[in-house]
């Protein structure tokens, strides 16, 4: 199975018709010809077969037959990350946390990231991709970036937070804290040179759990991942 994504289709819809990039790809790469039946979704939860009822590179169009929500994830996962130095590190973590399974990513720019810019509509276009490759029908939230200090002025809510930080401390690891499964989690991942000590205490204030995530110091986008896939096996526990 293919999917598509439009992100204006509806129960009420009854035809849609795609954008440019969308049906050149549909008419000149994958060659799909009226009468083909093809899967669409909006990216929030929906799954629609249609039949496609024109076919151009200018404009493809479909007749919808059939639409199901599908069941969200059994939890919602906020992964707080920090850029990497390298770009192409930080896009491989959102590709690869949108297969495994993210509900929202917020780049975080802390006092020790040597990375302060980021491409937000590139990133949205890796994780928009990623979303139909593993055949998911939830487009996960990406933020704008924030800095820390704004981070952590901002109201929070009620989720589950970790800090994931490399400072000699007492942790625990994060699979012993997810027994049960909390609805909401949000994981804090700082840059290359950690979070700063003040940082750390800030997040500890307002009742971040320290965790560990295993024995070795890793990079960021693989502490990111790890926790992500370390979510979903607790999910399914």
């Amino acid at each position: 199975m293919q999917l598509f994504y439009h992100p204006e289709v509806d129960q009420q819809s009854k035809n849609i018709r795609f954008n440019k990039d969308e049906s050149q790809h549909i008419a000149k790469v994958l060659r799909k010809i009226e009468g083909d039946m093809l899967h669409i979704t909006n990216g929030k939860g929906f799954l629609f077969t249609t039949q496609l009822s024109l076919a151009s590179p200018k404009g493809c169009e479909v007749a919808i037959l059939n639409s199901e929500k599908r069941p969200p994830l059994p939890y919602y996962l906020h992964l707080v990350v920090a850029p990497t130095k390298m770009n192409e590190r930080y896009e491989w973590f959102l590709e690869k946390a949108t297969e495994i399974g993210v509900s929202e990513v917020t780049p975080i720019i802390c006092e020790h990231s040597e990375r302060t810019t980021i491409k937000l509509e590139r990133f949205e276009k890796i994780i928009l991709s990623a979303m139909k490759q593993s055949l998911q029908c939830y487009l996960p939230v990406l933020n704008p970036p924030i800095s820390s200090t704004d981070f952590f002025k901002n109201k929070q809510d009620d989720s589950i937070k970790f800090i994931a930080h490399c400072e000699d401390t007492a942790k625990q690891l994060l699979i012993q804290q997810l027994s049960p499964l909390p609805t909401r989690i949000t994981i804090l991942i700082g840059p290359e040179g950690d979070f700063s000590s003040e940082e750390i205490n800030t997040a500890l204030s307002q009742h971040f759990i320290p965790i560990s995530l295993g024995e070795h110091r890793l990079r960021t986008e693989t502490a990111a991942i790890v926790a992500c896939h370390t979510v979903n096996i607790a999910s399914l526990l």
